[in-house]
């Protein structure tokens, strides 16, 4: 699904989402990945949901964003919250949805001027 061609210079957006693929900032990535403002980090690992460790969620807590997006694929499915206590010992908001929403919300948070990450798992 394609949303817009931004080009206000406030950050990285997400312009597209499609099967197996996510276009942000005119540049295509077909492997998970986590969109910043200000940087892409890709790839991005774990595999898929079912890989998720609390390093992952360590590792996101470093990214000194005050809230965190997980896209989970096709379908919304909610990490074990054993998993994300990274995130609360730092205070750091965490909203999972599927990679769809998450794209739409990242571009609407970041667009506010939020410090947002979000971490993409492919559809």
């Amino acid at each position: 699904m394609k949303f817009i061609l931004d080009d206000s210079g406030k950050g990285h957006t997400i312009q597209r989402y499609d099967q197996g693929e996510v276009t942000v900032s005119n540049v295509v990535y077909r492997e998970n990945c986590i969109v910043l403002p200000d940087r892409i980090i890709s790839p991005w690992h774990p595999g898929d949901f079912l890989d998720l460790k609390t390093e992952d969620f360590s590792f996101l807590a470093e990214l000194a964003a005050e809230i965190i997006i997980l896209g989970t694929g096709a379908r919304q499915c909610f990490p074990h919250p054993g998993l994300t206590e990274p995130l609360m010992q730092r205070r750091i908001g965490l909203e999972v949805m599927d990679t769809a929403a998450a794209c739409r919300t990242y571009n609407i948070l970041m667009s506010e001027g939020r410090r947002v990450a979000v971490a993409l798992f492919m559809i």
